[in-house]
């Protein structure tokens, strides 16, 4: 396999805690590579630290230890043009297009801008030239260059604001739950469009969402991350059929599906002293004792799948979930029945 195209390691970061406030620990000691031409999913439960770390890797915001290389440089140590140069070749699609456009610029002048700062244009007329093109290739016609962000539907924002990501010529996109703030019908529409920018402009993808349904279909890769941490990553099939990691394993089990029974209940693990060198430790059915002394590392549990927990899934434990599963879908549709005949009678 090729070197990544991008490389963290050791990256933390830490908002607040001055003048005796509480500090929050948003993203703490992660690592995670990504390959030219890949789409790694960040997935977890709001608050774990997805976005952070998205804006941790594009040069958003400072990290306060660990480093980030890019084809093996570390941007850490760039400053002025090379630092400029960083921000050419990965680019962000946020998740509110209303919200990152400029509501006082038209449309040409937020996609010329990009393609001026970097140098990419000799005038405005190529800068009108390559913006028309620009939206030509995520579907909207040249006449929106002279109509302002309000003129838009919310599907057509955010076509717009993927088109000025792309007009410097990105190596890698960060989309940060691109498409959560869209209308269902319109969803899939720019999930289809990244995903032929990728294959087309040979892109790295990471893709920051919780839709588990959209991940599995449009994913190379998944990460899940939990409280800051990442909690297990590997290929998609894998970590969907057979994840090693328990909570990764409640994760896809909340996720509602029609006509089959519940999945393994996110069950409370109350271990008198327990520590919180695992974060998930206190939420875990398998945790013991050295959990909350010992940070588990992240290593390789199955191929293609690596977890940090010192007590994986294994077929056993796994078989027992299913089967308690099964007992309360069981219990569910007693109860169903008897509320049913009730009614009838």
């Amino acid at each position: 396999m090729t070197a990544p195209l991008l490389q963290a390691a050791g990256l933390s970061k830490t908002f607040g805690g001055g003048f005796g406030g509480t500090a929050v620990r948003a993203v703490e000691d992660e690592s995670l590579s990504l390959h030219r031409g890949e789409t790694l999913a960040l997935v977890g439960e709001s608050g774990s630290g997805k976005s952070t770390l998205g804006r941790l890797l594009n040069g958003l915001i400072e990290a306060d230890s660990g480093e980030i290389l890019l084809d093996g440089r570390d941007i850490g140590a760039l400053r002025g043009a090379e630092r400029r140069a960083l921000h050419q070749r990965v680019q962000m699609v946020f998740q509110d297009p209303m919200a990152s456009l400029n509501p006082r610029h038209r449309i040409l002048t937020i996609l010329a801008r990009p393609l001026v700062l970097h140098g990419l244009v000799s005038g405005a007329g190529q800068a009108r030239d390559k913006a028309a093109r620009l939206l030509q290739e995520v579907g909207i016609g040249p006449e929106a260059l002279d109509r302002f962000p309000h003129e838009f539907s919310g599907g057509q924002r955010q076509r717009i604001g993927i088109a000025r990501a792309l007009s410097v010529q990105p190596d890698l996109l960060i989309c940060d739950e691109p498409v959560s703030a869209l209308d269902v019908s319109v969803q899939a529409q720019i999930v289809n469009l990244l995903q032929d920018l990728k294959a087309r402009r040979n892109l790295a993808q990471l893709f920051i969402a919780h839709d588990l349904a959209l991940v599995r279909r449009i994913a190379d890769r998944v990460a899940v991350m939990y409280r800051g941490r990442i909690a297990e990553v590997g290929e998609t099939r894998a970590l969907f059929d057979n994840p090693a990691h328990p909570y990764t394993r409640a994760l896809l089990a909340a996720v509602p599906r029609i006509g089959q029974p519940p999945g393994e209940a996110l069950t409370v693990n109350a271990i008198p002293g327990l520590g919180n060198a695992c974060t998930y430790a206190p939420r875990c059915p398998l945790a013991q004792p050295i959990c909350g002394r010992q940070k588990p590392p992240l290593e390789e549990k199955r191929p293609g799948l690596s977890a940090a927990c010192h007590f994986p899934v294994t077929g056993a434990t796994a078989q027992a979930a299913r089967a308690s599963g099964a007992e309360r879908a069981r219990r569910i549709a007693a109860f169903a029945a008897a509320v049913q005949a009730q009614t009838a009678g």
